[in-house]
């Protein structure tokens, strides 16, 4: 048996407990959720920064991805923009196996950045 050393069963409680605290994400930080719509269009349009439209199908964008959903009637699928933005944030902590990178985890999108995209997606 793995654990049957007291050394071990030890170092794996030790370890266990020590996890319990430990944040297992990212965090979102606490911002302002109210960007601009238009700044949010361009930067979701845009194959240098956002790039939302690689991925998927946004009302009005040019050579639409499809590996994603189509970003229409999102308020009918989030209850919340605080949901869509968590989504968009860090989609890893909803399924781990997602292909969206994290955009604002990583620092993909600066905050204003991040909080333009959610307004304009949340619009859509």
């Amino acid at each position: 048996m793995l654990l049957a050393s007291p050394q071990l069963r030890g170092a794996a409680a030790v370890l266990s407990i020590s996890l319990l605290g430990a944040p297992a994400v990212a965090d979102m930080p606490n911002i302002d959720l109210n960007g601009n719509v238009d700044a949010g269009k361009e930067v979701a349009l845009t194959r240098a920064k956002g790039n939302c439209i690689a991925c998927h199908l946004i009302p009005g964008g040019d050579s639409p991805g499809a590996i994603g959903p189509a970003l229409v009637a999102i308020q009918t699928r989030y209850s919340s923009k605080a949901d869509l933005a968590q989504q968009i944030w860090d989609p890893t902590v909803k399924n781990p196996d997602v292909v969206m990178p994290p955009f604002g985890k990583h620092g993909v999108l600066n905050n204003q950045e991040f909080v333009d995209v959610v307004e304009y997606i949340w619009s859509l």
